[in-house]
């Protein structure tokens, strides 16, 4: 079983950037992909980016450039870094973890961001 806790969120105005966290439990975190997915109400869950243990990352087209993630091994944490952040940007992101390049088999309880214009 893997417990995923985020934190970081809030408020920010266009142009700022945040950064999120995602705390990770479980013995099989090591081996698992690890990734941000976001959702608005009324949308879909959208996948916005992963890392696998061995630090290969994948992107959504609509953040390349301005959002990286990493990852902690040693402290079973992973990151999202957003900069210049857009309205567009607001929504619930949720941390997940999985076997897959998007991972979905696990989630965190979600954590909001909100950009001002």
């Amino acid at each position: 079983q893997v417990q995923l806790v985020e934190s970081g969120g809030g408020l920010v105005q266009a142009g700022g950037s945040l950064r999120l966290s995602c705390a990770a439990s479980g013995r099989t975190y090591n081996t698992w992909v690890m990734g941000w997915f976001r959702q608005t109400p009324g949308s879909e869950r959208d996948f916005v980016t992963s890392i696998s243990w061995s630090g290969n990352t994948n992107y959504a087209d609509s953040v390349k450039g301005r959002f990286i993630i990493s990852r902690d091994s040693a402290k079973d944490t992973v990151y999202l870094q957003m900069n210049s952040l857009k309205p567009e940007d607001t929504a619930v992101y949720y941390c997940a973890a999985g076997r897959a390049v998007v991972p979905t088999e696990h989630w965190g309880q979600g954590t909001q961001v909100i950009v001002s214009s």
